[in-house]
């Protein structure tokens, strides 16, 4: 059955996979965007942000779900978290109960769960939050590191990793998932009628992977053998701070982000994945990688 999805976030890298599996469901899409974008068949474009109550009125309008992807990873100021995510959570939030959408995706973080270590995951706690006062039929997916071809948070690590080392966090643990496989599991729970339910993804390996396993990996799909290099987080955050300095709003690490990355466990417990019925993940994480390599190399990146 063709469904009209209304997407936030839809011009960003899992916006955009999800815009292009939900086109290839038969679905329609309307989706928010704050600059003019290419006419696409199957696509209506709304302009506005997460700031605008009458932009995501007009967003919900009509829809019979809305994936709610949009969100701020990095902020200069708690206040900037705050404003991104919780508050633009709660817009949509009531904008979907005022246009009669039922059906709310939120895309929340595995940060979440510990909101004590940065401001980023205090913000998705309380955005969380904000979904379950809503009244909605709601789903939320706290998604692990989201990696694959036309990523650009993970650049650098690869580019390390060409170079023959990779700076790492404090031995921890992390799980992974290709964006394309989250897009699937984005697009299926706006089909589904699931109940109100947290899911965590991932690509389906148990325990996740250690960081110099991850290194490895990302070694491997370059074709070298890099160098770990696990740094303390006390040096992790000056790193952070010396990143903000040098590439400001671009900057890939913060000290916000340093003292999340610095938590030794940020791997999916499998009793909370989605059931196998509903989901299940397709691509093998070096395979993945190894996509994202070659289209690095073809765009020119590293």
């Amino acid at each position: 059955m063709s469904l009209t999805l209304a997407l936030t976030g839809a011009t960003g890298f899992v916006g955009k996979a999800t815009v292009d599996h939900a086109l290839a469901r038969g679905h329609h899409v309307r989706a928010l965007t704050r600059r003019d974008q290419p006419a696409r068949e199957g696509v209506s474009w709304i302009a506005g942000s997460l700031d605008s109550e009458d932009a995501l009125a007009r967003l919900a309008s009509g829809a019979d779900a809305v994936i709610h992807i949009a969100g701020v990873v990095n902020a200069p100021t708690p206040a900037g978290f705050i404003n991104g995510n919780v508050h633009g959570t709660a817009r949509m939030t009531a904008a979907a109960a005022s246009m009669g959408v039922r059906r709310f995706v939120h895309v929340s973080s595995l940060s979440a769960r510990e909101p004590q270590l940065s401001n980023y995951g205090r913000s998705k706690e309380r955005a969380e939050d904000a979904v379950r006062k809503s009244g909605l039929d709601w789903t939320m997916i706290r998604p692990p590191g989201v990696y694959g071809p036309g990523d650009t948070e993970m650049r650098d690590l690869f580019r390390m990793a060409k170079l023959g080392f990779v700076v790492l966090p404090p031995a921890g643990r992390i799980s992974l998932i290709h964006v394309q496989d989250l897009a699937r599991l984005l697009v299926a729970m706006a089909e589904r009628d699931t109940g109100r339910h947290i899911y965590a993804c991932d690509d389906g390996v148990d325990g996740g992977y250690s960081h110099a396993e991850f290194a490895r990996l990302i070694g491997d799909a370059v074709g070298r053998r890099p160098l770990a290099l696990h740094v303390p987080r006390s040096l992790l955050w000056l790193a952070g701070r010396a990143d903000r300095l040098l590439r400001d709003a671009n900057a890939k690490l913060t000290p916000d982000r340093a003292a999340y990355l610095s938590h030794p466990d940020w791997t999916c417990n499998p009793a909370e994945r989605p059931p196998e019925t509903l989901w299940a993940p397709r691509i093998a994480t070096p395979d993945g990688l190894r996509q994202t390599a070659d289209w690095y190399r073809a765009q020119g990146l590293f």
